[in-house]
């Protein structure tokens, strides 16, 4: 692309989509057993992977209870807070989306219901952290489009074994209906075929590893899922008044998610560009992750320098990132919203970041990554919901619609199609001949 010139180039994209072909043959043999030999299976693999076998992979009540005795009132506060700010925003969103009914001629009424999808799958993945904020992004959200039953998985802690207890706080009270401590393609395969551990569900949402990643890849269609994702990436725009120092800090707390996570810097500035640069070499020295962001920045990290805001726009528009920051001047942020329109999620300002997203401020943090923003958009209200559509027709609409729906159909060789207008129409037509001789 003219006017970028790279101050450190980015390694190859990881795709959604195209696991690589072991993992893609080891999911697809997991998913086949799970399916054939149901709980056994299920079993065999949790033993395997995780070291868990318990009398019941479903969690009960009084663990649940025993969790929430763990958590600090202070961090059970801010969990309150979160899902709080999480459910007002999905609720406000909801009232966005109106059921409808028109007469588009006379005699013919249609319309659409827009009407939550029955049960869903949430899958709270727990490996490498325990992450109480994607409950609130999956669970809770789903509850607020009125889904009657979500069964929530997460995986077992090593050693002590059991669903991290802050975890388990965090999906109870986001409202799940079924709590089960399995993770991986053994939660998903569970979720999907039931394996005689719980119901199947008609949906499964989350984020989760490669694997998991892949078994969603493989199970769509037998279930609807949010979207394919891969490994979670940040691009900041920054201009001569960001404060370069904030920039390095937010690339590399998104890029501590793991050694595969993309972190990009575009700025119109030479001087900011070294300064982040600089910044994240020194930062990486201290950094309480560095291990993982570090190798993350190392293999991933790019850096382009344009020279004009709308080069800016174009490269972060191609980029498609899952998290893009605006990091400029004030009165220019509103010039970057409106020609930005390849994101997963946008944040405007220094002051609004990424982690905001993912943990408390009440957007949805689940994404899509790999480009997939050219063509969709996150997780939401919305995506737990059909807009299903019908038709009322009176005879007076048979005479304004049968003659056209008849020569359409004779036109693509349907003659039964023609047959079933023609049949209506000459109904109504005998009906008004015996209206007319009464």
């Amino acid at each position: 692309m003219s006017g970028v010139e790279y101050r450190k180039r980015p390694g190859a994209a990881v795709a959604p989509g195209t696991a690589g072909g072991d993992v893609g043959r080891v999911v697809a043999d997991m998913l086949a057993e799970i399916e054939s030999r149901g709980e056994e299976a299920v079993r065999e693999h949790s033993r395997r992977l995780d070291d868990w076998d318990p009398g019941d992979f479903v969690v009960r009540d009084d663990e649940i209870a025993a969790a929430a005795e763990e958590v600090p009132e202070e961090l059970r506060a801010h969990i309150e807070f979160a899902q709080a700010q999480i459910r007002r925003f999905a609720e406000a969103q909801l009232g966005t989306m109106s059921d409808l009914e028109v007469e588009t001629a006379p005699g013919v009424v249609l319309g659409h219901r827009n009407v939550p999808v029955r049960s869903v799958g949430a899958y709270v993945p727990g490996g490498r952290y325990p992450m109480l904020a994607s409950a609130f992004m999956t669970i809770l959200t789903a509850k607020v489009a009125g889904v009657e039953h979500i069964v929530a998985c997460a995986p077992p802690r090593r050693p002590e074994g059991g669903i991290h207890p802050y975890m388990l706080h965090a999906m109870a009270t986001s409202g799940a209906d079924q709590i089960v401590c399995l993770g991986g393609v053994q939660a998903l395969g569970a979720l999907a075929f039931g394996a005689g551990i719980v119901e199947p569900v008609d949906m499964i949402v989350g984020p989760g590893n490669a694997y998991v990643a892949e078994a969603k890849r493989q199970l769509f269609g037998r279930v609807g899922i949010d979207l394919h994702a891969g490994p979670t990436e940040i691009v900041v725009i920054a201009d001569d008044s960001a404060d370069a120092e904030l920039v390095a800090t937010d690339l590399l707390a998104q890029a501590e998610h793991g050694p595969d996570s993309p972190a990009g810097l575009i700025t119109p500035s030479a001087e900011v560009a070294d300064a982040v640069l600089g910044h994240v070499e020194r930062l990486l020295e201290t950094w309480p992750t560095a291990e993982v962001a570090g190798a993350a920045w190392r293999d991933h990290g790019w850096v382009a320098v344009v020279d004009s805001e709308e080069a800016a726009v174009a490269v972060a528009n191609e980029a498609a990132p899952e998290h893009l920051e605006v990091q400029v001047a004030g009165e220019r942020l509103d010039w970057y919203r409106d020609r930005l329109y390849n994101y997963g999620g946008l944040f405007l300002g220094d002051e609004a970041t990424v982690v905001y997203g993912d943990k408390a401020i009440g957007t949805n943090h689940v994404l899509p990554t790999a480009r997939a923003a050219r063509f969709t958009g996150g997780l939401w209200v919305g995506k737990f919901l059909k807009t299903l559509t019908y038709q009322r027709v009176t005879r007076e609409g048979t005479v304004a619609v049968a003659p056209a729906a008849a020569a359409i159909s004779r036109a693509e060789q349907f003659e039964g199609h023609a047959i079933s207008a023609d049949v209506r129409l000459a109904r109504a037509g005998a009906e008004d001949g015996d209206q007319a001789n009464r």
